[in-house]
Order: structure tokens, then C-alpha cells, then sequence
């Protein structure tokens, strides 16, 4: 039994890097998205370093999330419009250097206003990476929406190979070399990744220019996007407030250099969840599939809680909590962005796929400050009670959208055969 399921998961996978061009550049891509997961990390555990401050590394995390937000969605709309190596060409150049100024600005004391500034410039010409490999999925694979669901799957378990790997990289290249090394590093695999990305031109996406009568509003304004969005916004502050815990908790039990091992069970376990989700033929629709995995994550990340408070300085209970939460995460981004791509025309699904990854990036921005202030404050495990919370604000934020989630989840899912 178990040897047939496994042949079945195989043969998914095998069926999707037959695809012209897949495996090439989604290893690309790959190597472009590493640093996602690396500066986050690799930021906060270097102005720490610096300053000695989480509330400082919270605030500069939150400004540039919220910068991320914007910027990502609108650079794919010129995707869309105008092709995806226009905007690499304009935004990777002036990422990069902003990043070194940041770190330039920081090590000579400048004024703090100045690194905000830095951070502002290369949050504002950030690579949308993930929206881009998806989209090339997409064009590559054509109506076989099944094979479009293994991609995303695939894709989801990309994200949690870099979120695994990229936390641990950060960790050990700041612990072992100097904490700006881990940004060096990053912005390395931008520019190795960006032109390996460029390069491919023969799955490279065509672009839609403007037509007179087509509707060039921003998606947000659609209200099942912004349905979508909200939950996603929450669970993305989730993600963010639950890693930056994560740091200040090892770091009260002296184990701050630990933290990349800990975020890496979690996104392992989202992973594992991630691959074996691409070879399920679902009976389920995306939405009601999104909804279900929303309340899973929420109902998971009440253990990470309680091994906190009941079984405080048990690293193992707190590693096992983070593995079980973390199989609720993959299910639900596939779901999410399935959603997404399936609810606009084609000719916008670079923007509508932004959108969903600003949701989580925006959300990411949210309580970083608040939760650096608790942490400094009153110390990591309370701060603990503030992914709870996201996650009871991401379960609540349906009821507004009620009726809208009523038509979703009653459609007949178009991915079974």
C-alpha cells in the first residue's frame, strides 16, 4: 500500500518536470528566493548585534514589510505588462545596493533614521521572485489544471526547502564569520539567481500590454481579493511574530544561535505537508480547502503556546509544538494562491499572485514592533500570546466575507479529473 501511494507521488512530480524548461527555472528561482527567508533573519540578528535592541529590529522589520507590501504588487503589474526581465533588470541593480548601504549605514553609526531610509529603498525595488517562478508555471503547463496544482504544491515546497535552509545560513554565517555577513551572503544568491532567472528566455512568460476597455484597476479593489487577502494578512503576522519569539525566547535561555535550527523543523514539517499535498487528487475546492487549513493552523498553534507557559525552557516540546503547526501551513498557501491565480484573467495573474504574497509580507509587518516592545518589555513568553491572537483574528476575518465564502466553497472543484 504504501509502496503504490509512493509510486503515485512519483509519477506527479515526474509529469511536472517533463515540463520544457521546469526544473530549470525553478532551480533558478530557487537559488533567487533563498535570501527571503535569509534576511529577515539575517537583519534582525545583525542590528541586534549592532544595538542590542529587538525593539529596534522589530520596527525596521515592520517599516520594510509594510514597503514590501506595496512595492511587490505594483512591479508585478509591470510583469504582467511589459515581461518579467524588465523588471529584474530595473529592480535587481538597486536592491543590491541598497542592501549594502543598509549595512554601510548601520556599522558607521549613522543616524537611525538613515537606516530606515536604506531599508525603505531596497524593500521599494524588492524581486518578485515567487510570483514570477508560479507564473512561469503557468505558462508552461498550459489548462492540465491538475499538473497546475502539483506545481503549486511543488512550489510550496520550494518555499519550505528555503525557509528551512535560508534561517539556518543566516545563523551559521553570522555566528561563524560577522552578523553582516549573513546579508552579503543574500545578496550574493539575488544576483547568481536573478541572472540564471533572466536568462531562460524560452519560458519566459509573454507580456500583456495595456488594451483600451481592459480594467487596469488595482485587484485589491475586488472584494473576494480582499477576502482572501485579510486571512492571509493575519497568518502572515503570524509567521512574522512567531519567528521573531522564537528569537528572543532561545535567546533567554542562551540559545540565540539556535534560533535558524528551530524555524527550520517548523518549515520542514510544511514542507512534508507540501509534498504530499501536490499528489492528492482533491475533492475539495481551493477555497473551502483554504478555509479548512486556516482553522488547522489556528488550532495548531495553541500547543506552541501552552509549551511555552506549561513546559518553559523544554526546547524538545517546543521543537515537536513547531513541527505539528507547521503541517498546517503549506495547505493552506497552496490554497491560497490557487484561489488567487483562479479569480482573475489571465492576463493579471503575476499582480493577483503579488497580491496574495504582499498579504502575508504586509501581515509580517504588523505586530514586529509590537512584539519586539512585549519582548524587551515583559519578556519572550508573553510576547507568545501574540501569534495566538493573529491566528484568532485570521479565523474571525471570514465572518465579514461570509456570504462571498458561501459561493466559493460550493463550486465544483475543477482540479479533480
Amino acid at each position: 500500500m504504501i509502496y503504490k501511494y509512493t509510486l503515485v507521488m512519483l509519477t506527479s512530480y515526474k509529469r511536472l518536470f517533463a515540463v520544457p524548461g521546469g526544473w530549470r527555472f525553478s532551480l533558478a528561482a530557487f537559488i533567487l528566493r533563498l535570501p527571503i527567508s535569509m534576511l529577515y533573519l539575517a537583519i534582525v540578528l545583525f542590528v541586534v548585534a549592532e544595538t542590542e535592541s529587538y525593539s529596534l529590529a522589530g520596527a525596521i522589520s515592520m517599516v520594510s514589510s509594510v514597503v514590501l507590501a506595496v512595492a511587490t504588487p505594483l512591479w508585478s503589474r509591470v510583469a504582467d505588462q511589459f515581461g518579467q526581465n524588465r523588471v529584474l533588470y530595473i529592480t535587481v541593480p538597486i536592491h543590491v545596493a541598497a542592501l549594502g548601504a543598509f549595512v554601510f549605514l548601520v556599522k558607521s553609526d549613522a543616524p537611525t533614521w538613515s537606516w530606515f531610509l536604506a531599508a525603505i529603498i531596497f524593500e521599494s525595488f524588492v524581486i518578485g521572485s515567487g510570483q514570477m517562478v508560479r507564473r512561469r508555471w503557468i505558462h508552461a503547463i498550459g489548462d492540465d489544471r491538475k499538473l497546475m496544482d502539483t506545481a503549486y504544491s511543488f512550489e510550496a515546497l520550494v518555499d519550505e526547502v528555503i525557509f528551512t535552509s535560508g534561517p539556518v545560513i543566516a545563523t551559521l554565517v553570522a555566528a561563524y564569520f560577522f552578523p553582516a555577513a549573513s546579508i552579503f551572503t543574500a545578496m550574493g544568491f539575488i544576483v547568481i539567481g536573478s541572472i540564471l532567472f533572466a536568462i531562460q528566455k524560452s519560458t519566459l512568460p509573454p507580456a500583456h500590454p495595456k488594451e483600451l476597455g481592459d480594467d487596469h484597476s488595482l485587484l485589491i479593489r475586488d472584494r473576494f481579493i480582499q477576502a482572501l487577502f485579510i486571512p492571509m494578512m493575519l497568518c502572515g503576522s503570524f509567521f512574522s511574530a512567531t519567528g521573531l519569539v522564537l528569537v528572543g525566547y532561545l535567546d533567554e535561555f542562551g540559545n540565540r544561535n539556535y534560533s535558524g535550527f528551530f524555524i527550520a523543523i517548523w518549515s520542514l514539517s510544511s514542507g512534508i505537508a507540501a509534498f504530499v499535498s501536490g499528489t492528492i487528487h482533491w475533492k475539495l475546492n481551493e477555497a473551502r480547502r483554504f478555509i479548512n487549513s486556516t482553522f488547522a493552523l489556528f488550532a495548531l498553534t495553541i500547543p506552541i503556546f501552552l509549551s511555552v507557559f506549561f513546559f518553559e525552557g523544554n526546547l524538545w516540546i517546543l521543537a515537536l509544538s513547531l513541527f505539528l503547526n507547521g503541517l498546517a501551513i503549506a495547505p493552506l498557501l497552496t490554497a491560497g494562491f490557487a484561489l488567487a491565480e483562479r479569480s482573475v484573467s489571465p492576463k493579471r495573474t503575476t499582480e493577483v499572485l503579488a497580491w496574495a504574497i504582499s498579504a502575508l509580507n504586509l501581515g509580517g509587518a504588523l505586530p514586529t514592533a509590537i512584539t519586539g516592545y512585549i519582548i524587551d518589555t515583559f519578556g519572550p513568553s508573553v510576547a507568545f500570546l501574540i501569534p495566538v491572537l493573529c491566528m484568532t483574528l485570521s479565523v474571525l476575518s471570514f465572518l465579514p466575507f461570509i456570504r462571498l465564502w458561501r459561493q466559493k466553497v460550493t463550486q465544483i472543484p475543477v482540479s479533480v479529473p
